[in-house]
């Protein structure tokens, strides 16, 4: 049963959630569900599934409603071009993606050192895109290079914390 702890409905303040638009809640709500670790709370009208400290709610696409007049939604079309993706950070990198392979997600890639962490990326059944990230270098100072080949370092030039 669901209870209203299980749901992101704040107190106070905002609780920031992610929306798909899916082609199958079913589907896409079991590998949030197994993949992610997360539970499923509601199955349908939205489907939510709580992952660690978040939400991610699924609806299949539908054209315009009173709230959202002249707006369409559909699952991605395309997996090439993306304009935004699912950021997950874990403590164990390798850990996360053997576990996450013997229960069926597929890589683009095997985790790849980018300075300032390990990542790699997959994609759920909708194709959308999910990174997976552990913190490295970031918690030493150490960053991805800037467009270019710059390096970058907490402190050192074009970086936030420049002196200056």
């Amino acid at each position: 049963m669901t209870t209203p702890g299980d749901l992101p409905t704040p107190e106070q303040g905002l609780v920031l959630t992610h929306f798909l638009t899916v082609r199958d809640v079913v589907r896409s709500s079991r590998f949030y569900a197994e993949i992610l670790g997360g539970e499923v709370v509601l199955k349908e009208n939205p489907a939510i599934v709580k992952v660690a400290n978040s939400w991610i709610i699924m609806n299949p696409g539908g054209g315009p409603t009173p709230d959202k007049p002249d707006v369409t939604l559909s699952p991605p079309e395309n997996g090439d071009t993306v304009s935004s993706f699912l950021n997950v950070r874990v403590a164990d990198i390798r850990a996360f993606c053997t576990q996450a392979v013997a229960k069926g997600a597929e890589f683009l890639t095997e985790p790849l050192d980018r300075k300032a962490e390990l990542r790699c990326y997959m994609r759920d059944p909708d194709g959308y895109l999910i990174e997976v990230g552990q913190a490295t270098g970031m918690l030493h100072g150490v960053f991805a290079d800037l467009p270019g080949g710059s390096d970058r370092r907490a402190g050192g030039p074009g970086s936030d914390t420049e002196a200056g």
